[in-house]
């Protein structure tokens, strides 16, 4: 259970990416997991991650890689959450209102749903951040 002192996020597909890959980022986002290991903090991961990370590996590698990301995403001390129709209603307004990809609206409206900080290097989520919280990783060049 979350006390008023624990932080809540939700790592992008970026963010997990600058992970996996040892990205610029890198030591951020592994700093957000241990806290999440040591309980002093939650961290959510939308169902529209893995299915980016899977495809983003799938085309940069093959099948095998692929599937082994998705087996160490399910090690992380995170929780997937799967979609539901509240979630949906707030990614279509985040889709009409600031013309996010699908999958970014879906992770955004995950953020603004668990009132937590969406960690990612992803420039398009500038747009909603007088909606959400956002911890900004450096940006690829």
């Amino acid at each position: 259970m979350m006390s008023e002192t624990t932080s809540a996020y939700v790592l992008d597909t970026s963010a997990l990416m600058a992970f996996i890959e040892e990205e610029a980022g890198f030591y951020i986002v592994e700093s957000i997991l241990k806290e999440a290991e040591a309980g002093q903090s939650i961290i959510f991961i939308s169902f529209m991650t893995f299915m980016e990370i899977y495809y983003i590996t799938l085309r940069e590698h093959d099948e095998s890689e692929a599937k082994e990301r998705l087996r160490f995403m399910k090690l992380l001390p995170t929780i997937r959450i799967d979609s539901t129709e509240s979630q949906g209603i707030l990614a279509g307004n985040f889709k009409v209102k600031y013309h996010l990809s699908t999958a970014d609206a879906w992770i955004a409206a995950l953020a603004k749903q668990q009132n937590a900080i969406l960690v990612h290097k992803d420039p398009e989520y500038e747009q909603v951040e007088s909606e959400i919280k956002v911890l900004k990783l450096p940006y690829k060049n």
